[in-house]
């Protein structure tokens, strides 16, 4: 696979792949490489984790896509590979000569993706757009906050890697339809569209009320039930709760609740027999939980109402996902040994296969595989690769 994407939503996506077990080739400018790479001229690199975290498992050639020998190699390469995928700024890739029509007379039967922040036909098709901007316009900014304040950027970046997710699941029904017929595809996502996507249960709650979905906070707007929501917990940090969701479908909950926090008075009591009640009366549910809550920490509160029937959830910060031991011993969470940074533990593929998780290997250094990777795909010894090194047409360093 040939890598032309830069920052997140083209990487999140290769790397899906390359953990799957594609070869997956990053080509790279030969100076700075992939923006995400975040160098400074003359120093080294001192914020690595943004690269590392979307690049593991790769491989990294630097070539010179205005040298008409570089070019030409990458034109090889392309003759060699089953998928190709770019997200550089509207008309970027056409003015290099590698747009879709070109590259399909070298090799008809490429997988070739796109990745860009808005459609085809979109009124702001030749815009650019990062994640802020391609959540803001796909309405996940308008479903997140609370009801009484300003709409609110997810704390995820569903706009890079949501849209990487999608681009990848795509390029894998292409090379199963490739076999089958031997064809190539274009494949074309723009960011805005992807996030209505991820947008399907607010146009749903649209669909049954005839108006925009609104922001919750920390309810479900559509979904009518108490209780329903997070919780104080002790100490009191900032992320010191736990998230009850009591199910309209199982009456026992209510009940089961009650009896855990001491509450046995309230069961029966028709001020809050059925979910309608006990919304109509939200706040009065909501203190007779908190009151409970907050005498435990999140870890406690959670088991308890866990152990209970009941779902709930503690409200865990990065950090303390990072040190629960119990992610990396279940392969989750692994640490990438790099050849030039310090070790640094990060969230590996989730999926495991037969059993299995895929492995982490190291995000590459620049251009650290141009002479391998010329020499598997293309054939080249290392005195063709010295040549163009001299000619420009590929890094030097690696």
């Amino acid at each position: 696979m040939i890598d032309f994407s830069q920052f997140e939503a083209g990487p999140s996506c290769t790397e899906a792949l390359a953990w799957l077990g594609a070869d997956v080739v990053k080509i790279e400018n030969p100076n700075r490489g992939d923006p995400g790479r975040r160098l400074k001229a003359g120093l080294p690199d001192d914020d690595p984790y943004y690269f590392h975290i979307l690049n593991a498992n790769k491989k990294s050639i630097t070539v010179n896509l205005k040298a008409p020998k570089g070019l030409a190699l990458i034109k090889d390469m392309i003759r060699e590979a089953d998928v190709m995928l770019e997200n550089f700024a509207p008309g970027a890739i056409e003015r290099l000569g590698l747009g879709y029509d070109a590259v399909k007379e070298i090799n008809p039967g490429l997988i070739y993706g796109q990745i860009k922040g808005f459609g085809e036909g979109s009124p702001f098709e030749k815009n650019l757009a990062f994640d802020m901007i391609a959540q803001a316009c796909g309405g996940t900014f308008s479903v997140t906050g609370d009801p009484d304040g300003p709409p609110t950027r997810p704390g995820i970046s569903l706009g890079d890697t949501g849209t990487g997710m999608l681009m990848a699941i795509t390029i894998l029904g292409a090379l199963y339809k490739k076999q089958q017929t031997g064809e190539g595809h274009r494949l074309q996502v723009a960011m805005q569209d992807a996030m209505l996507h991820y947008m399907r249960i607010p146009f749903s709650t649209q669909g049954l009320t005839g108006k925009a979905a609104e922001r919750g906070g920390d309810k479900v707007p559509g979904i009518v039930n108490a209780p329903m929501g997070l919780y104080p917990c002790a100490p009191g940090g900032p992320n010191d709760y736990v998230y009850i969701m009591t199910s309209r479908a199982n009456p026992a909950h209510w009940d089961n609740l009650l009896t855990l926090v001491g509450r046995e008075d309230l069961i029966g009591d028709e001020r809050y027999l059925t979910p309608a009640d006990r919304v109509a009366r939200e706040p009065e549910v909501d203190a007779v939980i908190a009151e409970w809550t907050k005498g435990l920490n999140k870890y406690e509160a959670m088991e308890a109402v866990g152990e209970a029937g009941i779902p709930a959830g503690a409200v865990l910060d990065s950090m303390e996902l990072h040190d629960d031991v119990s992610f990396e011993q279940r392969g989750i969470m692994q640490t990438m040994v790099h050849p030039v940074h310090s070790p640094y533990k990060m969230p590996a593929w989730p999926v495991r296969v037969d059993g299995r998780v895929s492995r982490v290997t190291a995000s590459p250094v620049l251009g650290e595989h141009t002479d391998e990777v010329l020499s598997d795909w293309l054939g080249l010894n290392g005195a063709a690769v010295e040549a163009l090194k001299a000619d420009g047409a590929v890094g030097t360093k690696a």
